[in-house]
């Protein structure tokens, strides 16, 4: 009985192994044979991300065009697998056309509507102009298929700047600028009475001495000169000249963040600026139930170090970064085009732009 039991059970080890063996070698032809379908179609890879994108400029933004030589979005900002073009004879293999609103807005460019435009070719309206400054587009409804532009709601966000975050924190000693000579500074070339920042300015300046410099007054500044002379100003003027949602220029990103200055900011509702900016890094004029109230707040901060050096901290942990080059721009369509809808259509751009 016990070699009978010690037999049954080498037998059933055996009969164990070949099930196993038989598992084994069928399970590769299930795959040949298409069993892997059954698994959820978000295992699916995008064919599209092995491949070049082709991005075709169809015109340089205010005509001033820069070199395409290389692989331009790889060499230069190390994005793969994007090729930037403006060549109009390789529009039949663009993935994406770019159309610049302003030369569309002003008449000197037209969108080739007359040409056969490929199956899958997405055209891309892009502007980094106030709406009030883009025209009239109702005459583009369910042509574009792709906004790039400076707002967070458009599909490809580009904006003038923004905060990254540092490799390794800094010291504040370092990062609080000390030789301050003027309370107020404002760097303005394009003064119209009607604009808000105006309107404040004229109240800010009865209440505290606010230097001006630009066109306007005909103190203009250099590039060079810029900043050095913003970071002697315990506070910049960061107005913007239209207000509308997510606008905030380089005024705000160069002229106070890098000239060492604290911004006064007034353009876009101060959520819009808590959305990109660190806490205490900025002073909103819509913070304030008058512009008298701010003027005095400004008046009492320059004379507190402590509370001053507070609106610097951000600089522990953050650096500024600027956005001043279209290629990088167009560039970084690539790190988003797989992730965008590929039937989208703007049927009204104009209610877009304007919203």
């Amino acid at each position: 009985m016990g070699r009978y039991n010690t037999k049954r059970t080498g037998l059933g080890s055996m009969k164990k192994r070949l099930l196993l063996l038989s598992f084994l070698c069928v399970l590769p032809l299930c795959l040949l044979n298409g069993w892997w379908r059954r698994f959820p179609a978000q295992t699916a890879i995008n064919p599209s991300s092995f491949r070049n994108i082709t991005i075709l400029l169809w015109h340089w933004p205010y005509g001033r065009s820069s070199s395409l030589k290389g692989d331009t979005c790889w060499d230069l900002y190390r994005i793969p697998r994007c090729r930037l073009v403006d060549q109009r004879s390789l529009f039949p293999s663009a993935d994406v056309v770019v159309f610049h609103n302003r030369e569309l807005a002003l008449g000197r460019q037209k969108l080739p509507l007359d040409l056969p435009r490929p199956q899958g070719q997405r055209w891309a309206w892009m502007s980094l102009e106030a709406p009030l400054h883009n025209g009239k587009s109702h005459q583009y409804a369910n042509i574009f298929n792709m906004t790039i532009s400076y707002r967070r709601d458009a599909d490809v966000t580009v904006p003038y700047g923004q905060l990254l975050p540092k490799e390794t924190e800094g010291h504040l000693v370092d990062n609080v600028p000390l030789n301050k000579s003027s309370l107020a500074c404002w760097v303005v070339s394009n003064y119209r009475k009607h604009h808000k920042r105006s309107k404040v300015y004229q109240e800010l300046k009865a209440v505290v001495p606010v230097k001006v410099y630009g066109r306007w007054t005909k103190i203009p500044l250099s590039q060079k000169a810029l900043l050095s002379t913003i970071s002697r100003c315990f506070f910049y003027l960061a107005f913007e000249n239209s207000i509308s949602k997510d606008y905030i220029t380089e005024k705000l990103w160069r002229n106070a963040y890098q000239g060492g200055a604290v911004p006064v900011v007034l353009g876009p509702p101060l959520g819009d600026y808590k959305s990109v900016a660190p806490p205490n890094s900025f002073i909103h004029v819509d913070e304030f139930a008058s512009v008298k109230d701010l003027g005095e707040y400004l008046q009492q901060l320059a004379e507190d170090k402590k509370r001053y050096s507070e609106y610097f901290t951000w600089k522990h942990q953050w650096t500024v970064k600027l956005y001043k080059d279209w290629r990088e721009r167009l560039c970084k369509i690539c790190s988003h085009y797989n992730s965008l809808p590929q039937e989208k259509v703007y049927s009204n751009l104009e209610a877009w732009v304007n919203g």
